[in-house]
C-alpha cells in the first residue's frame, strides 16, 4: 500500500482516519469499527463492502 495514498484516504462513512492492516490487507476505521478490503492493491472504499469489526469483538 502506497504510504502517500494512506495520508489522503479517509473513511467514506465518517471521514475519519484509517489504519493500514498489512496482514489482513484492510484499512481500518476505529470510529465506525469497519474494515475496508484491499483487493489487487486497490482499496475498496465502499461502506457496503466493509467488514464490521464489532462482529469479532463479541466472539
Amino acid at each position: 500500500m502506497d504510504k502517500e495514498l494512506l495520508t489522503i484516504l479517509v473513511c467514506p462513512n465518517c471521514k475519519g482516519a484509517l489504519e493500514y492492516d498489512k496482514n489482513a490487507q484492510e484499512l481500518i476505521c476505529r470510529v465506525d469499527q469497519l474494515a475496508y478490503p484491499i483487493r489487487d492493491d486497490i482499496p475498496v472504499m465502499i461502506v457496503d463492502e466493509a467488514r464490521s469489526l464489532e462482529d469479532n469483538a463479541t466472539s
